[in-house]
């Protein structure tokens, strides 16, 4: 181990989440420690877990909504680093990635080496160690299609296992270890295919934004560059002078509902076939119920890019944003009686 673990919030002052969360909220951490190696952080987990502490977990904190209360508790910040890659039987890459590296490096090292698969994943905000928790996902990819296995610390008997891909259990924005704290993600590593071309663009407005049909494919520069593009215009690319920024992307997740509660959308309601049941639009639902962008008083607002997205215009609560989701989520539910489900990690709030 190369020295003890940084600590703070005993004897200095107390570090406040919001220091550590993309929507810059959040109170005080009870006991503070970043661990700068994946020993430190076993170690860390398994002595929080050995003295019944409550323990929190951060990386990159873009998924994170903490009480104004803050967290009575550990918190530890994933601050591992480390990329190791080898060649697999078909002659891609296997890329091992320590859970605390930033995940657009991880995208932008891929494009410098001709790995392609996640490109369509650029700009995405935290740590690499998030992308299984909840099989991030956009313009069409997730991590699902390249991750082949997860290694992870087992809270509940302090193991470091190695679980296969095909035993994560993968779904939309889901997976096993999602909502399960028994598990703290180490590294990921991605199975990723040689060359500039990126994989088949699955996505729409992506392939309009191309010049592409779907299906076709485009080098990777072209389709990391349109993404950026594309999640800049959205307010989705941290931006400290933005507010449309200072929040944790998509607030609500697309609601999967069985055919027979989509047939009562409207008509002109987006829908996609998911494993026999059917995916809609969560912005649409949000500004269809009365929900524009820009809309709320005060520091807490919809995005003005991104009906998805609640927004911190600055000196705003955690219990306000609370107040505008619950707000939403009802008007949503009454107008068209599908219950809105949060995307991020709600830590000591609720809906």
């Amino acid at each position: 181990m190369n020295g003890p673990p940084t600590l703070r919030g005993v004897e200095d002052q107390p570090v406040r989440l919001a220091e550590l969360t993309t929507f810059r909220l959040g109170g005080p951490a009870g006991r503070y420690v970043e661990a700068s190696s994946e020993t430190e952080l076993v170690e860390v987990v398994r002595a929080a877990d050995s003295a019944g502490e409550p323990l929190l977990v951060v990386g990159g904190g873009s998924n994170l909504l903490v009480a104004d209360e803050g967290f009575a508790g550990t918190v530890v910040r994933v601050a591992t680093t480390g990329v190791v890659v080898d060649s697999d039987a078909c002659g891609g890459a296997m890329v091992e990635v320590a859970s605390g590296e930033p995940w657009d490096s991880v995208v932008e090292r891929a494009i410098e080496a001709e790995w392609s698969g996640i490109e369509a994943l650029s700009g995405i905000p935290g740590s690499t160690g998030a992308t299984p928790l909840q099989n991030v996902g956009a313009y069409g990819q997730e991590v699902a299609q390249t991750i082949a296995r997860v290694r992870l610390l087992d809270r509940s008997d302090g193991t470091v296992r190695t679980v296969a891909a095909a035993d994560c259990a993968f779904a939309y924005r889901s997976s096993a270890f999602r909502h399960d704290p028994r598990w703290v993600v180490l590294a990921v590593t991605f199975q990723l295919r040689l060359g500039a071309q990126g994989a088949p663009i699955r996505y729409a407005e992506l392939a309009r934004r191309l010049g592409v049909d779907e299906g076709a494919r485009a080098p990777a520069r072209d389709v990391r560059a349109a993404v950026l593009e594309l999640r800049r215009s959205k307010g989705m690319i941290l931006d400290a002078s933005d507010h449309d920024t200072w929040s944790a992307g998509s607030f609500f997740l697309n609601p999967i509902l069985d055919s027979d509660d989509a047939a009562r959308l409207p008509e002109d309601a987006p829908r996609y076939p998911v494993d026999g049941r059917v995916k809609t639009s969560a912005a649409w639902l949000v500004e269809r119920a009365g929900f524009p962008r820009g809309w709320g008083v005060g520091p807490v607002r919809v995005s003005t890019k991104h009906s998805l997205a609640l927004t911190n215009r600055g000196g705003a609560s955690t219990a306000e944003v609370v107040e505008l989701a619950r707000t939403i989520r009802a008007g949503v539910r009454d107008r068209f009686g599908v219950l809105l489900e949060p995307e991020p990690q709600l830590v000591g709030c609720t809906l």
